[in-house]
């Protein structure tokens, strides 16, 4: 019995979705009062309405402990999804406390229940992307902490650092490091907001490139690396490393709407997120473009898959396929 965090969430979603489509046992853990719209919506996209009504749901939050330990009773696995992203200032402390003490809270438990391995769900975030020396960014560069990280970066860093002393103390670890997740989400939240930005008319790229991989290859990722003989290890899972204006471009053509025009330069880049942040004083609205979102999207990073092209030679869906085919969903949702 394999026991889920996060499985309300884009990436828990999809575990939950292949774990139930592989007949895997599993108890899957929800706030008493989330929504579980995700997750029905990602059944429903892949017609397994059927399997949805069939999984096990415990009521419980990582920060709660007596539910948290009850919920994780009868498993002897874990895959730990749950986690907050925000690049919001305000959110750091809710932030931290889900990132971090959850995680240490999961870490714990699975150590004095006698879990036998644990799969975390990471991001390239908690990687040495904006001090490491290499060009390509791999599993043996790490974090250096400086003012260009952002408190999300810096939450899983930490919250990666209670997964180390976690095997440090006898418990089986893997780490999963996906970069900018593409899935069917909720368009207002996380990472399927570009979509959404895209959608509604986004006239500003940025000289920038990331990493990009689709949800399903980081939840097959996930459970391949826990049912693996692999410990204590980190993978990088990243599809392709892209510019930001060619991923625009193609989830623009995707909808068919006209595609951004507008270069950001790092002076219009100080501009737009101090404006947002004037916009945001004066609405009491939550601002678009933060600093730290901002400076990220200026960076040029790139992700090596070696490591696991090579211990589980896993083939990673093409960006431009997920795209035409989240777009997809995305434009139906909305019909």
């Amino acid at each position: 019995m394999i026991f889920i965090t996060g499985g309300t969430g884009l990436v828990g979603s999809h575990i939950l979705l292949k774990l139930s489509q592989q007949k895997i046992p599993f108890k899957a853990l929800k706030r008493k009062n989330s929504s579980l719209d995700i997750c029905k919506n990602v059944f429903n996209y892949y017609e397994a309405d059927h399997l949805f009504n069939s999984i096990i749901w415990e009521n419980g939050d990582v920060n709660d402990i007596p539910s948290l330990e009850e919920a994780m009773k009868d498993c002897n696995k874990v895959i730990h999804a749950a986690a907050m992203v925000s690049f919001h200032k305000e959110d750091a402390e809710q932030m931290n406390k889900i990132n971090i003490e959850g995680t240490k809270n999961v870490m714990n438990l699975a150590i004095s229940l006698g879990m036998k391995k644990v799969s975390y769900i990471s991001s390239i975030a908690a990687l040495g992307r904006n001090t490491c020396e290499q060009k390509i960014i791999d599993e043996e560069c790490y974090f250096k902490i400086n003012h260009k990280e952002s408190n999300y970066s810096l939450s899983k860093y930490y919250s990666e650092q209670e997964v180390w002393r976690a095997s440090q103390e006898g418990l089986d670890v893997v780490i999963s490091n996906p970069s900018f997740i593409l899935g069917p989400g909720d368009w207002t939240k996380g990472s399927s907001q570009i979509f959404q930005k895209i959608y509604h008319g986004l006239k500003f790229y940025t000289s920038g490139s990331t990493g990009y991989v689709d949800v399903v290859d980081v939840a097959n990722c996930a459970i391949l690396l826990l049912h693996s003989d692999i410990k204590n290890e980190r993978f990088i899972i990243n599809g392709e490393n892209l510019k930001y204006r060619d991923v625009f471009d193609w989830i623009a053509d995707g909808f068919g709407k006209k595609r951004a025009t507008i270069k950001v330069t790092p002076f219009l880049k100080e501009i737009a997120w101090r404006a947002e942040y004037i916009i945001s004083f004066l609405t009491g609205k939550k601002e678009l473009i933060t600093r730290e979102s901002a400076n990220s999207a200026m960076n040029k990073s790139y992700y090596s898959t070696k490591k696991i092209d090579k211990i589980l030679g896993y083939k990673f869906t093409p960006i431009k396929d997920s795209i035409r085919k989240y777009c997809n969903w995305f434009s139906e949702k909305i019909d």
